[in-house]
């Protein structure tokens, strides 16, 4: 039988009882929503055959979205719905994985890592946009200037993203449950897209003053 865990936090020793006082802080707001490490991070354990036995992982970057694409893929089922996750081919033996993903492992691997970096609640572009919007709502310039540069800049970049991601999706979709090529050249193309869209808006967060200008 084999485990495999991933971004073990605080909620991964609330559940395991380690603590020697309350493992629950009765003062605190268990509540979505919040950006706060007791509520985004959590662990996941699979046990399958064909699972690679890894023990626990505290560096692949997942989510809950990525769960029934693998169980599905685990389980040798598909369906018509488009799955946000992804098939954590990290968890698998490589003759278990999806046909079509094998042998990309190098560009699939900073592929799925961008893919999660660009589209998760808790990725770069949701810290680093939540970031400029909370300068935003802070800020005090004439006509609200800065506020509708830095909301006009979000409202930009999040289309950018919606777009990125949509191909993403559908390769990754497509090459896991549909028998489509995991096409390397496009691959890679997008990779750099989304990089380029994660500086922009990384660069923004340090100096949101400057970028609103």
């Amino acid at each position: 039988m084999t485990s495999y865990g991933f971004q073990k936090g605080r909620t991964f020793r609330y559940l395991t009882g380690s603590c020697n006082n309350a493992c629950l802080n009765p003062a605190f707001a268990w509540i979505h929503g919040d950006d706060a490490p007791d509520i985004a991070n959590n662990w996941l354990g699979i046990v399958a055959p064909g699972v690679r036995n890894n023990g626990i992982d505290d560096k692949t970057w997942t989510d809950h979205v990525d769960v029934r694409p693998t169980m599905l893929s685990l389980l040798g089922l598909q369906d018509t719905y488009v799955h946000d996750g992804r098939v954590l081919i990290e968890t698998i033996e490589e003759h278990v994985q999806p046909v079509r993903l094998r042998g990309h492992t190098h560009t699939l691997s900073g592929f799925v890592s961008i893919y999660k970096q660009i589209n998760a609640p808790f990725g770069q572009f949701a810290m680093d946009s939540l970031k400029v919007s909370t300068a935003a709502l802070a800020s005090n310039s004439a006509n609200d200037a800065t506020y509708l540069a830095l909301e006009n800049k979000i409202l930009d970049w999040t289309a950018l993203r919606d777009s990125i991601v949509a191909d993403m999706m559908s390769m990754l979709n497509g090459a896991a449950f549909e028998g489509e090529v995991f096409d390397e050249v496009t691959a890679r193309q997008l990779i750099s897209h989304a990089q380029a869209l994660l500086e922009d808006v990384s660069s923004c967060a340090a100096n949101p003053t400057a970028c609103a200008q």
